[in-house]
């Protein structure tokens, strides 16, 4: 029993001298100052604490050998001490803020985002649809941030001296190879897409990143919703036609579709065009889109198809006949888009992607007929991996393959085609390096072989940014890019190098309680630009890459929702100063579509007691060079300025019902898009020019939308 008892003793003393190890130090940042609330604690096991005011901790352990001594903190990068448990004494550990905390710098020179959940977002999905002028058409809102070009007979977006085909566009990273329905010579287009199954955009200015190419100016990124959030249908009853929209929901799969018939003879019977433009037959089409999706566990699966068929038949004034000219034309597009995304528990995520576009144009010009069909595809692959909250790796490989035929038919039955196919192959890799909360590089590169030229070409791109304070921060961008000749360039001849643009960009952001501003300065410098010797090119033209050019300029944009209620407005302004020698210029220019200057506000007012959104949008542009032959100078002359004051209302009758009611250029400025000149001077040498106008000064439209959800709330406002 005695020696029971000695053992017990024994024991119990071993317990406490084992209780007596004691784990203590101090937990600090970089700059030496005490972290006060860090958890601290051995692995695998209960035994730990918490720092103080002073940074300290102390506390007790039965554990004996090699441990691991764990050091935790919100906004810091977690820290592991690994050795003998009797060595954590004394010790001082410094903690490194983690970049991926709220507040932490964000790479987006050059960058627009719209959308609900980017930090850096300056327009929500909402903002986008609900811009007065625009008339639902995501592009035209665009169109009133700075960076762009208002072209008022075009409707495409021109941006920072580029023309419209500088401009590419991607669903879910795939691209669009006609985004734009097709139309007449001076009549605006649209784009294809209804706003509604897109949960947000990206509209890059300039220093996009290297997964995507072939655009020399800028990329539009637009993002299908993964996950709708309710059964509902929407109905539309417009001035202009009518549509319909319904998404089902059935576990974790979702399909949502919409269809809409418009039709503008009622509105040209009602109000007519101006002199200078008869409608044999106005504008007509019918389109859908459908967006299905699959939702998994690790991953989602989506499909997104578009289809357009589209007639016109117009008649048009032109100097250098005695008639009008007929233009007649019927376009039929279909687009198919299907994307999968994997997420790995190795911190891997693999998207991949195909696409398919068919175009077909069929053209009546005077008597002749020109047939023109454009097929193109695009598969894509793309892996990316977090090693680290400090460092972020993507690369992948992407195949286009592009088909493209013209045929020419003349009234004497002669015929003329043209046609290339070309297979592009393409490869990029992309580093993102946070070195702090503060500071944040992004190293780019993108490799592209194109069959048709038969041309291999590197782009290196960079972003760096730097957040100067809690709600400012600066970045920089630099990068190449390249991009093919035009398709009806490359149907004549295909002995030509790709153009080249490189872009310098300097960006300052402040974000504040529902303020921002942004300022950002650029430079872009064109090299290998597109060259012919006729007015336009044909078959016999003689083509060269010896054009070139640049574009500089500055930026700004402020918006505020929070200093008056209910009142969300923003503002932006651009200017450009811009020259090139390129396609059939005589010397170095500023082109027709570049304007110095471009301003536009956008008002939002939410009227409870009338339970309406009311919008004003003024768009000003000074005016845009035109060459006037009786002078000896280039496209030394410009246009008047161009003004547009928009107006709409949206008024509640209930949650689900709205009736709305917009107008365009509300004033009746009487804008001039150019001037269109004689080939021949008269008797008196002088060449004879008629003005070209809008084919309307205003436009204005009534719609009726109803919505039919399991809510009974959701209604179509972000659609308006």
């Amino acid at each position: 029993m005695k020696n029971q008892i000695t053992f017990i003793i024994c024991l119990l003393l071993v317990s406490v001298s084992s209780a007596q190890l004691r784990v203590n130090g101090i937990v600090t940042d970089k700059s030496d100052t005490p972290i006060f609330g860090a958890n601290v604690y051995l692995e695998g096991t209960y035994d730990g604490s918490s720092t103080d005011e002073n940074g300290k901790f102390s506390f007790e352990t039965t554990e004996t050998g090699t441990q691991t001594l764990v050091i935790s903190m919100l906004s810091y990068e977690s820290h592991y001490e690994m050795g003998d448990v009797s060595y954590f004494k004394d010790i001082s550990i410094q903690l490194v803020e983690a970049v991926n905390s709220l507040n932490g710098v964000t790479l987006m020179a050059g960058t627009f985002e719209a959308g609900d959940n980017s930090k850096v977002s300056v327009l929500k999905p909402l903002d986008i649809v609900t811009t007065a002028g625009a008339a639902g058409d995501f592009v035209a809102a665009l169109q009133t941030l700075p960076g762009t070009t208002t072209v008022n007979e075009d409707g495409r977006l021109f941006v920072r001296g580029g023309d419209a085909s500088e401009t590419q566009v991607f669903i879910d990273g795939l691209r669009v190879f006609q985004p734009f329905n097709a139309t007449a010579n001076n009549i605006p287009t649209r784009g294809r897409f209804s706003p509604f199954l897109f949960k947000g955009i990206t509209f890059s200015t300039g220093g996009y990143s290297a997964e995507y190419g072939q655009a020399l100016s800028s990329v539009l990124l637009l993002n299908t919703i993964d996950v709708p959030e309710q059964e509902k249908t929407d109905i539309s009853i417009m001035s202009v036609g009518g549509g319909i929209g319904h998404t089902k929901i059935w576990g974790n799969q979702s399909l949502s579709f919409n269809t809409s018939y418009v039709n503008l003879a009622p509105y040209e019977a009602l109000i007519p065009s101006n002199q200078g433009v008869r409608w044999n037959s106005p504008y007509e089409s019918i389109s859908g889109e459908a967006v299905f999706r699959n939702k998994s566990d690790n991953g989602i699966f989506k499909l997104y198809t578009g289809f357009n068929h589209a007639d016109l038949d117009i008649e048009q004034e032109n100097i250098n006949f005695e008639d009008f000219v007929r233009f007649q034309l019927t376009n039929n597009n279909l687009y198919f888009n299907s994307s999968y995304k994997h997420f790995f528990k190795s911190n891997w995520t693999l998207t991949s992607g195909a696409s398919v576009s068919w175009d077909a144009n069929d053209i009546g010009l005077l008597d002749n007929i020109i047939d023109v069909k454009e097929t193109g595809s695009h598969l894509k692959l793309k892996l990316k991996k977090g090693f680290s909250n400090r460092f972020n790796l993507s690369f992948g490989a992407e195949l286009f393959n592009l088909d493209y035929e013209e045929t020419f038919k003349a009234p004497n039955d002669s015929e003329f085609k043209s046609n290339y196919d070309d297979q592009l192959v393409a490869g990029f890799v992309e580093g993102d390096i946070f070195f702090s909360n503060k500071f944040a590089m992004k190293l780019d590169a993108r490799v592209e072989n194109t069959s048709v030229l038969d041309d291999f070409s590197f782009s290196p791109r960079v972003s760096l940014a730097y957040q100067s304070s809690e709600k400012g921060q600066f970045s920089f961008a630099y990068g190449d890019f390249y991009q093919n000749p035009q398709n009806n360039i490359l149907g004549y001849n295909q002995d030509l190098e790709p153009q080249k643009t490189s872009h310098y960009i300097l960006n300052y952001q402040y974000l504040d309680n529902g303020k921002t501003f942004r300022v950002e300065a650029y430079y872009k410098d064109y090299d290998n630009l597109l060259k012919f010797d006729t007015e336009l090119p044909q078959f016999n033209s003689q083509f060269n890459n010896l054009g070139s050019g640049y574009a500089s300029g500055l930026d700004i944009f402020w918006r505020d929702n929070k200093s008056i209620k209910n009142l969300d407005y923003w503002v932006s302004y651009s200017y450009l100063n811009t020259e090139r020698d390129f396609r059939n210029f005589e010397e170095r220019a500023t082109p027709n579509f570049a304007a110095k200057h471009n301003l536009s506000i956008i008002t939002k007012k939410w009227v409870n007691k009338l339970r309406s959104q009311v919008g004003l949008s003024y768009n000003y542009a000074s005016g845009r060079p035109y060459n006037n032959p009786n002078t000896t100078e280039f496209l030394a002359e410009k246009t008047k300025a161009f003004n547009n004051l928009s107006f709409n209302w949206a008024y509640l009758i209930d949650q689900q019902k709205i009736l709305y009611f917009s107008i365009n250029n509300v004033l009746g400025f009487n804008n001039i898009n150019n001037y269109q000149y004689a080939d021949t001077p008269n008797v008196n040498g002088v060449f004879d020019r008629q003005t070209i106008r809008p084919a309307a000064d205003s436009f204005f439209f009534v719609g009726f939308f109803w919505t039919i959800s399991t809510d009974k709330k959701s209604n179509q406002l972000d659609n308006l």
